[in-house]
């Protein structure tokens, strides 16, 4: 499940870290905006942990969860230049991904770009369909549309589709760094007839799925787009 609760911040704690910069440590699912940066945490059972951090910095540590996803972001997305840095620690046995990650309603759509994967490609749904490939930021993008059948959204349970583009080569593991062009995956699907609608909340996210490992992650925004009508 890929859905962020939007309860209020339900348990936190002070934690002191380097450069003497206090942080927030979020341990139950939550939204909200830190530092100037919008963020979701959710994960449904086990041991995850998310740390907010300066400006559009975040950690995360996990372990025995069944599943989790956090980052930072925007709350409206939209077609933005997002840099990222930091360390992906993940090894290709765990099943983890780092991926720009989204919501559009009417229609309602969950989007991934994904820039590393480990063990699963969140692409590889059972009777997805592939739309062809494109150039964006020195790499190839695959795309697919899958489809979630009364699955949680942000609307609520909600019948809806899910749209991949994933990086290859991937990123990797360990050190971290790249620059996603929002506004041309967005144009790209558009090219291809699948649709986006108005744009909810958009993040740079860390996902793990019965895996362990951890993250510190970096984003910051370069010049914005032109937004591509749809």
């Amino acid at each position: 499940m890929k859905f962020c609760n939007k309860s209020a911040l339900a348990a936190t704690a002070l934690c002191l870290f380097t450069g003497g910069v206090f942080c927030q440590e979020v341990t139950d699912s939550a939204t909200g905006t830190h530092n100037g940066f919008y963020y979701s945490f959710w994960k449904d059972s086990g041991d995850a942990s998310f740390g907010l951090e300066a400006a559009g910095r975040y950690t995360s540590k996990w372990t025995k969860t069944n599943n989790w996803v956090g980052g930072k972001g925007w709350n409206p997305g939209g077609p933005r230049i997002v840099n990222y840095t930091g360390s992906f620690n993940v090894t290709r046995a765990q099943n983890a991904y780092l991926a720009l990650y989204g919501w559009t309603k009417n229609p309602l759509i969950e989007y991934y770009v994904v820039e590393s994967y480990g063990s699963y490609n969140p692409a590889s749904c059972e009777g997805g369909q592939d739309y062809g490939s494109y150039q964006s930021d020195g790499a190839t993008y695959s795309i697919r549309r899958c489809q979630r059948v009364n699955q949680p959204s942000i609307e609520g349970t909600k019948t809806f589709y899910q749209y991949f583009s994933v990086r290859s080569p991937i990123k990797g593991f360990g050190p971290i760094s790249g620059s996603i062009t929002v506004a041309k995956h967005f144009e790209e699907w558009k090219k291809v007839g699948l649709k986006l609608g108005a744009h909810d909340y958009m993040i740079l996210a860390t996902e793990g799925y019965q895996s362990t490992g951890s993250s510190d992650i970096t984003i910051t925004e370069g010049p914005v787009s032109s937004a591509p009508k749809h």
